[in-house]
């Protein structure tokens, strides 16, 4: 037999899931409005758009009903901090999305303009309609669904630079740490396994990168008069690129880590689905799929700089540079994994060709031990939403901002979420949304914000982390 307890919370569950069948299509509208603004900071030219994307945040938040709504920038990307206090006793939850996105690349690739969202087969097609304006739409959804009156307090912070990198994200948790002070950090940029199988991010990777230079020549030649006799600059570069992995395609950098991950199923099928593998290409490195993806390093050559087949002629070219792209498992450190990549680099040039290597950026890798009564609330906030558990995944992808959170708020409770699964494409062509999965995300949040404001069932404030204050 229920208790009154059981009743009161089922009914009050209830009403909650109905009222975020309520908000949804006016969110859908708003998510829409969003997607139209070319919100890319990584672009100058578009500067202003970006701008113009904290100001329709910020209005939508005060339309919402936050108290406190501002547009604040440290010398970067304008972000916006809107707050809700707290009921006495009960906690803070700080809620994170970004609101700038990736360039669109070649906008005659897509099915649809990048900046026009768009609705094919349950999917809404645009740039920035899940990474991440999907967060903000989240976020707005389960704060009106409450009606603006949650069981506890709620802070949003949508930041502006995160597709660059984050640059100023250090200062603005410095200038308003007191106002972004929290016991739960819920951030919505992640995965979900699929669009049935909800998913809690447990473990991401870290990044470093370089751009490595190789000169042979102190001006082109002949290649007629003198090839096969000095090196060219490229042909040495792509010797040198070589040697980063063995024969199965595992790093082969001296020094690196490499953790464990979760038993978790990736069929050879699904990898060659989700990844858009082509047929006769095999998977590379060794161990079980998500080992590769979550817990090993990854090594890939991202650009290089040298003549273009359009401008090529019979010249030995004295010299040419690539950037290099370092991923970082877990429990390794990010500027040690650069320092060995550089290693290799200098000592590993074919014929003594001479290598410059210049460092660049450097994110560290982050795991969360998500166990106590933050991470059971969370999980039975899916479970209701999505019909069955979260699972714990790893992210082989890097969020270099979390570990930022983390020790400026050492206390609070890290919870990552997302409404992406892997037909997202998030920053490539015809990124999409889900709907369905940006539905259950916004009743799973909902749902997560009750569960916390039942601080007789998650226990004192103590055990939610304390940061808030």
């Amino acid at each position: 037999m229920r208790s009154v307890t059981d009743v009161v919370s089922s009914g009050r569950e209830d009403a909650l899931l109905a009222r975020v069948r309520e908000v949804l299509p006016a969110v859908r509208a708003d998510l829409e409005d969003l997607v139209r603004i070319p919100s890319v900071w990584a672009d100058p030219a578009r500067r202003d758009e970006v701008v113009r994307s904290a100001e329709a945040v910020s209005k939508l938040l005060s339309e919402a009903g936050f108290d406190d709504v501002r547009i604040v920038s440290e010398g970067g990307a304008p972000a916006v901090i809107a707050s809700h206090p707290a009921p006495p006793g009960a906690p803070t939850v700080l809620l994170y999305a970004h609101h700038d996105v990736q360039p669109e690349g070649d906008a005659g690739q897509w099915a649809s303009p990048p900046f026009e969202p768009t609705e094919r087969d349950g999917r809404l097609y645009g740039r920035g309609t899940a990474d991440d304006k999907a967060g903000i739409a989240t976020h707005l959804a389960a704060f009106r669904a409450h009606d603006g009156r949650p069981p506890v307090g709620v802070t949003v912070f949508v930041e502006g630079e995160e597709e660059s990198g984050s640059p100023s994200l250090g200062a603005l948790l410095a200038a308003h740490r007191d106002a972004l002070a929290a016991d739960v950090i819920v951030i919505a940029d992640s995965d979900n396994w699929s669009t049935e199988i909800p998913a809690l991010t447990v473990s991401l990777r870290g990044l470093a990168d370089c751009v490595v230079e190789v000169e042979t020549l102190d001006h082109g030649l002949h290649s007629g008069l003198w090839g096969g006799v000095v090196p060219d600059a490229l042909g040495a570069l792509i010797r040198l690129l070589a040697t980063l992995h063995d024969d199965e395609g595992n790093v082969a950098v001296a020094g690196l880590h490499v953790g464990s991950a979760a038993e978790v199923d990736y069929p050879p099928e699904r990898v060659r689905a989700d990844s858009g593998l082509l047929d006769g290409v095999s998977e590379v490195g060794s161990g079980s799929v998500v080992q590769r993806l979550w817990a090993k390093p990854a090594i890939t050559v991202i650009g290089v700089d040298t003549t273009t087949v359009a401008r090529s002629s019979n010249t030995l070219i004295p010299r040419a540079r690539a950037k290099v792209s370092m991923r970082v498992a877990p429990g390794g450190d990010a500027r040690e994994h650069l320092a060995a990549l550089t290693r290799h680099l200098e000592t590993h040039a074919p014929w003594g060709a001479k290598v410059t290597v210049t460092p660049g950026d450097v994110g560290q890798p982050y795991a969360i031990d998500a166990a106590g009564p933050v991470y059971d609330a969370a999980r039975a906030a899916f479970r209701t939403a999505w019909g069955r558990d979260p699972i714990d995944m790893g992210m082989g992808g890097s969020i270099p901002f979390i570990a930022e959170f983390a020790r400026t708020f050492p206390n609070a409770r890290i919870l990552v979420t997302g409404v992406e699964d892997p037909g997202t494409q998030a920053h490539s062509i015809d990124e999409s949304l889900h709907l369905g999965v940006l539905a259950k995300a916004a009743t799973a949040e909902a749902l997560l914000l009750e569960e916390l404001g039942r601080a007789g069932e998650l226990g004192p404030a103590g055990d939610l982390g304390g940061a808030a204050g």
